[in-house]
């Protein structure tokens, strides 16, 4: 329980087994990713269901984090399945080309012709390809090949630069939300978002359907650069998906936006998951490469709340020893960091109580020899609070909420307890967390920790109280 640092794993193929399920939540999966870009609604919510059984039975929580697929902005498909493509070569993207050959192929996206012009650079394959338009027609698009490869069907396409105008919701999108609110999801990654709107229509979208889920952006596109703290507003977190992000703006230009994203989605009090090719290696082989390993540990370092695993978990060979390798990097990583209260958190103002006394847990436990910071909470935003700056020391938040577990589970630092309250009195209440946290064996007699705790008991929103306690003083 000690890993801050959270992981989050898609579902597949090598996944759904329940006996690899089981061992993957007990390597350390915290949230199953569920794709929307493959297999159908129903399996999907078999599968969750059933990740959700095997975690009740060993004890644990695991939120369900749900992967909208957002536009398609593929090419069409080969005659024979995939061509060959050397500089200089001239290509047509060719809307209504249904089978493609040598010189041309249709396009799914059929906007595109729109959206570019003589001079553009267009990128294929994530990235591995480029062309060049020379000249663009009604229904279609000329290009000559700069860099070469093989180009095979439905292939993504992406301009450089962005200026792409396909909606960040698609109808498969808004029919996939309704599936996420059947599934009872706790995260929705929305794909694509260009700026604030995308994010709250989604919201409304899911909302309607009878949803409570986190709304997480995916910032993949270059308009959402310039749009991010508006996006951040309007959403509950960010996903840093590299791979699409890396297309339009370029892969040197990532890691120094990494940083900036997950700096300011902290400073908002938002959640950010660091996600592509984190142990790509691993899809096939049984040990990450030395730079899959500093690349993990560096999005740790940046301080992000989780590290995302994709087809590594979901098709490759070895889905456990991934999970396993990444939270060992991650528990690492979490154990070089030294917590520190900056200045600029010495210097805010906070307009509300319950954020107050999170904060004030923070500075107490950087001044004493606290061993934990437990949050009696219902809705988790003091927990939320907390986790914003690193302190050094393990939150633990205990709830009866099943929903508020499952949301916690994507924090960093944070970790879930069901905590059914028996009482409705203050003190019998912290006799009881107490005893909770001596039961899980987080805490040992005569160990001092803060508890914050709210009255009336079990109003959502209403922590108003902090009490340094040292464990077992009253037995």
């Amino acid at each position: 329980m000690l890993r801050a640092t959270k992981i989050v794993a898609t579902l597949g193929p090598a996944s759904s087994d329940e006996q690899v399920l089981e061992r993957l939540l007990k390597a350390g999966m915290n949230v199953v990713r569920v794709n929307f870009s493959h297999g159908n609604a129903d399996e999907h919510i078999a599968t969750v269901r059933r990740v959700r059984e095997i975690a009740a039975r060993l004890g644990l929580d695991v939120g369900v984090l749900a992967d909208l697929q957002g536009p398609k902005i593929r090419i069409g498909k080969f005659a024979d399945g995939k061509i060959m493509l050397v500089p200089g070569d001239r290509f047509t993207f060719d809307i209504g080309c249904e089978l493609g050959d040598q010189t041309r192929v249709g396009l799914d996206y059929r906007e595109l012709v729109n959206d570019v012009r003589a001079g553009d650079t267009l990128l294929l394959n994530d990235g591995r390809m480029t062309m060049q338009v020379e000249k663009v027609g009604k229904t279609t698009i000329d290009c000559v090949v700069v860099v070469g490869g093989v180009l095979s069907n439905r292939k993504g396409i992406n301009r450089q630069g962005g200026g792409l105008s396909a909606p960040a919701l698609t109808s498969k999108d808004m029919e996939d939300i309704r599936a996420a609110v059947a599934m009872e999801a706790d995260f929705l990654a929305v794909s694509f978002p260009k700026n604030a709107s995308d994010m709250y229509m989604a919201r409304e979208l899911m909302r309607a359907a009878g949803g409570r889920m986190m709304m997480i952006a995916k910032i993949e596109r270059y308009e959402a650069i310039g749009n991010l703290e508006e996006i951040l507003k309007a959403s509950d977190g960010i996903m840093v998906a590299r791979g699409d992000l890396a297309v339009e703006v370029g892969d040197a230009a990532v890691p120094a936006l990494q940083k900036r994203m997950i700096r300011m989605a902290r400073e908002l009090n938002k959640v950010t998951i660091t996600a592509t090719q984190m142990m790509e290696s691993m899809i096939e082989e049984p040990v990450p490469t030395r730079a899959e390993v500093s690349d993990v540990a560096n999005a740790v370092l940046d301080g992000t709340d989780a590290v995302m695993l994709s087809a590594e978990t979901a098709a490759g060979k070895y889905p456990v020893e991934t999970v396993e390798a990444m939270a060992r990097i991650c528990a690492e990583a979490d154990r070089s960091q030294q917590g520190v209260l900056d200045a600029a958190f010495l210097n805010r103002t906070f307009t509300r109580v319950d954020q107050t006394i999170a904060m004030s847990a923070l500075f107490v436990a950087q001044h004493m020899q606290i061993r934990a910071i437990v949050a009696l909470t219902q809705s988790g935003s003091t927990a939320l609070w907390m986790s914003r700056i690193d302190s050094g020391v393990p939150i633990y938040a205990l709830t009866p909420e099943d929903g508020t577990r499952r949301r916690l589970c994507v924090y960093r630092e944070t970790h879930p307890i069901l905590f059914e309250y028996q009482s409705h009195e203050r003190e019998a209440l912290l006799l009881e967390a107490e005893q909770k946290l001596l039961d899980r064996g987080v805490v040992e007699k005569g160990d001092l920790v803060i508890i914050t705790i709210g009255e009336p008991i079990g109003k959502s929103g209403g922590t108003n109280s902090l009490k340094i306690v040292r464990i077992g003083e009253h037995a």
